[in-house]
């Protein structure tokens, strides 16, 4: 019987086999060899998954091939694993990773080493056909180069377009090796023609000209320094604003985005006496107003209490179009009624949540018996008062309040039963909803 335990899994014929078919079988194994010298490709990853290719016995398989390229049919959402079998075949093989996708595959033999291959690039990997413990090792990481000649040259997927004059900036094929490690001692700090920048040990740089895109920079040590003790707070002309000792800046005029500021010192000190804190003074932080915008205070005549008061006549009362403010007791007058907005409430699966946050004023329409909750009363020894209009369905509901509502004579009323009849009730408390006092405003209304 034959055998196929050599590397590129050929028939081997044992003594007397083959009678008739020896020419065919060795026919076979030559077009084999040939193709482990060649080109390959297989869609090795049937699904998004692991997978295994097995090298065919005595017939033509791609991964056989010397070159193979791997593909997938499905989209790929995470590096893959390819074990390739028998885990007995020791080889050399140049894999692509050509998958849908942009994911690296991993190639395995074994349970030892294996070799990533990001999308879309190739390697030059080996199996040792260890058996269980097969690795595969990538042959790239031992190459040894004194000469690489490539028509591009890429560096993390990205090609290289300088020319060779570019890449040899650092003084060309004639730099040392001290020159190419920034380090030349004759001339360290000093930025040498057609040569990269070379730090002195101090981190000093010095140049003849220092240029920005381009254009000499002109100004002197002093005046790049922004140090001038002659002229130290006053604008000067053309060049930096220099502080004095003080923080005092002069200057004739001042503008802003070329329009000059006219208003008088006394103009611009008008909130003198403002208690307005520093957060609240940096809330026009990246205003773009005018200067005809900010000068829109121009004559405001009231004093900087009215201006922190935002000009209301008396504490503790609302006003039109103005703010709400607390008297000195905390106590908040309104001279008009108030508005409450009346929130419509449903059941599901028999419950219903009376939210107190959401308002002062409920309306539900049952359509099934329901189970209250009250929920975010005010926390105790402050006080949370609610209307609640409930309105009967076509068959009689029934509602369970909460354990925690205290009726008078704790006996809770018994709803209208007759459909769109409308009950009333009202409920407070005033220990953070341990009790609640229910009281029944009208019933039978509808």
């Amino acid at each position: 019987m034959p055998t196929y335990v050599n590397d590129l899994r050929l028939t081997e014929l044992n003594t007397g086999e083959g009678s008739g078919t020896w020419g065919t079988t060795t026919n076979t194994n030559l077009e084999l060899i040939g193709e482990s010298l060649g080109f390959g490709t297989q869609a090795a990853f049937a699904s998004d998954a692991n997978a295994t290719t097995t090298i065919a016995d005595g017939s033509t398989d791609p991964a056989r091939a010397m070159y193979f390229k791997v593909t997938s049919g499905a989209t790929l959402s995470a590096t893959r694993e390819l074990t390739i079998a028998p885990n007995t075949v020791s080889r050399v093989m140049y894999i692509e990773n050509a998958t849908t996708g942009t994911q690296s595959i991993t190639i395995k033999q074994g349970s030892g080493g294996t070799v990533t291959i990001a999308k879309g690039n190739s390697a030059i990997v080996y199996l040792d056909g260890a058996g269980s413990g097969a690795a595969v090792v990538d042959a790239n990481t031992s190459l040894a180069a004194t000469k690489i000649d490539a028509t591009t040259l890429a560096i993390g997927g990205t090609s290289v377009t300088s020319t060779a004059a570019e890449l040899n900036i650092l003084d060309g094929v004639t730099s040392t090796a001290a020159e190419l490690n920034l380090v030349d001692g004759s001339s360290a700090g000093t930025i040498v023609n057609s040569k990269g920048v070379i730090y002195g040990s101090s981190g000093q740089v010095n140049g003849t000209t220092l240029q920005i895109a381009g254009t000499s920079i002109t100004s002197t040590a002093a005046e790049l320094n922004l140090i001038d003790g002659s002229s130290a707070g006053t604008i000067v002309n053309s060049k930096a604003v220099i502080y004095g000792s003080s923080g005092e800046v002069n200057g004739t005029t001042l503008q802003i985005a070329g329009t000059s500021i006219t208003s008088t010192a006394a103009e611009l000190n008008i909130l003198d006496g403002v208690t307005s804190s520093t957060a609240e003074l940096n809330i026009l932080d990246g205003v773009t107003s005018t200067t005809a915008e900010l000068n829109i205070l121009d004559g405001v005549t009231a004093t900087a209490a009215e201006v922190n008061y935002l000009d209301i006549t008396t504490l503790g009362l609302s006003q039109a179009s103005k703010a709400v403010t607390a008297d000195a007791n905390g106590v908040v007058t309104f001279d008009n009624g108030t508005i409450d907005e009346s929130t419509t409430i449903t059941s599901s699966s028999n419950a219903a949540t009376l939210n107190l946050r959401d308002g002062n004023s409920f309306l539900h329409d049952l359509t099934e018996n329901v189970t209250y909750t009250f929920s975010n009363p005010a926390a105790s020894g402050k006080a949370s008062m609610f209307v609640l209009k409930v309105i009967q369905d076509s068959s009689a509901r029934a509602i369970t309040w909460p354990s925690s509502v205290d009726w008078a004579a704790a006996t809770a009323p018994t709803l209208t039963a007759t459909n769109n009849g409308v009950d009333v009730f009202v409920f407070f408390t005033i220990d953070g909803g341990t009790t609640y006092y229910g009281f029944t405003a009208g019933q039978a209304m509808g």
